[in-house]
């Protein structure tokens, strides 16, 4: 038999980790699997031929795209012409919305059946786009457990899976050798300020943190993890700028490396929405949600946005669990007085810490839901090929269904290759 080969596609760091670990998980069941496509360095260190770089596809911006352009789609091209050369057996796509989705198209009419792993927030903005799943996705896995019945209510054939970082193990590092490590006072409680991994999200978000924390005061020593995608030093200047702005001079904001130990040890946080207000709560660390955008961007984004909360683990609890502050209720006294309940051994810091532990047993895949757990019904085997990959995590889970995939593949290489076989390949 010859060896199977996956196409497999992720432009960004977060999607990027997770197409190492998948490969890592489905070569354990299947040595003899080939990956190629677009990765980063990562994925080439777990065994994928990169075609292109992944790095060479993050473009951010209007102007930057429009600036490179022809070389983007150059590189796209090359991705296109290496599906047609070597045929796959079924492409894994992992968010990356902007060209993960035509080449879905490309990889249709190639007759490859594809797995989209990382669901793009199609159910916030942009959901037109769910008939391009309806048309060109042959399986969607998704990480939060709403989008399975948004997916299926749309007629897409949907599988929760669970949430990569929830199964992830609680950091090591001792309070007192963090303390060691950045110069910080083990006596005092520690409040974590996470303004986001991008400069404009710092610039829009820091500020505010910083003034926050100077009226909190310095009975608390203030931890800002410093994103891979940032210069520290330039986050360190921008700190100093902040809280020289404040006369917050006395207050200490230590610039650190880890987010995920800083979450841990912290007595609570300030966390920009986004993935890290996931990181927070898996962590079981009591925050706000906060941000803030230019006045345009906000305008257009009210426009185009239709939910019901802004961060993610109050989408995911279906309820407002953890406070929003956004936009111009985003000040430095609305961020103090929000966060002195969580400080304190109060009823609202209980019931915070109790409802972020439902939404990490809800993305470790512990919810149920018709009578049976979403971890009991994947880890069926009439549903998921368990007896190839142990399905512990939701990586392994969605390594099951790619060898599934291909086991179906397999037994079907027979049949001639069209689009009705990916139909035929559904759940």
């Amino acid at each position: 038999m010859t060896a199977p080969t996956i196409f497999i596609s992720a432009g960004e760091a977060s999607g990027e980790r997770y197409g190492a670990m998948l490969i890592e998980a489905a070569r354990a069941a299947r040595p003899d699997a080939e990956f190629f496509g677009l990765g980063g360095t990562a994925m080439e260190a777990a065994g994928c031929e990169r075609i292109v770089r992944a790095e060479d596809m993050a473009v951010m911006g209007i102007t930057e795209v429009l600036r490179h352009m022809p070389r983007i789609y150059g590189e796209y091209r090359r991705l296109v012409r290496s599906i047609r050369a070597r045929k796959p057996d079924v492409a894994v796509l992992i968010d990356f919305p902007d060209v993960n989705f035509r080449l879905a198209r490309e990889l249709k009419q190639s007759g490859v059946p594809v797995i989209y792993f990382v669901s793009p927030q199609l159910w916030a903005w942009k959901q037109y786009r769910v008939r391009w799943v309806r048309e060109r996705v042959s399986k969607m896995l998704v990480i939060f457990p709403f989008e399975e019945k948004y997916y299926r209510e749309r007629g897409v054939d949907a599988e929760f899976v669970g949430h990569p970082l929830a199964d992830l193990p609680l950091p090591t590092v001792t309070r007192q050798d963090y303390a060691s490590q950045y110069g910080l006072d083990a006596s005092k409680e520690w409040i974590g300020l996470l303004p986001g991994s991008r400069a404009k999200e710092l610039r829009h978000n820091l500020p505010v943190m910083a003034a926050a924390a100077n009226l909190l005061g310095g009975a608390y020593e203030f931890l800002l993890p410093a994103a891979a995608t940032l210069d520290p030093v330039w986050i360190r200047m921008m700190v100093a700028q902040s809280r020289a702005a404040q006369h917050g001079a006395g207050v200490a904001i230590r610039v650190v490396e880890d987010a995920r130990a800083a979450l841990y040890h912290a007595r609570a946080s300030v966390v920009a929405s986004g993935t890290a207000t996931v990181e927070a709560a898996l962590i079981g660390n009591p925050f706000i949600a906060v941000y803030r955008l230019s006045k345009f961007s906000y305008a257009v984004a009210r426009r185009l946005v239709d939910v019901p909360h802004v961060a993610m683990v109050n989408l995911i609890a279906g309820k407002r669990i953890v406070p929003e502050l956004i936009q111009e209720e985003f000040t430095a006294e609305n961020v103090a007085r929000a966060l002195r309940p969580l400080l304190e051994e109060t009823a609202d810091r209980s019931q915070a810490m109790r409802e972020l532990e439902g939404v990490r047993r809800t993305l470790h895949g512990e919810m149920e839901t018709d009578g049976s757990s979403f971890r009991m019904r994947l880890e069926n085997p009439t549903r998921a090929n368990s007896a190839s990959v142990p399905v512990r995590t939701a990586i392994d889970r969605a390594a099951a269904w790619v060898l599934r995939f291909l086991d179906r593949e397999h037994r079907d290489s027979t049949q001639p290759r069209n689009g009705s076989r990916i139909q035929d390949i559904h759940g």
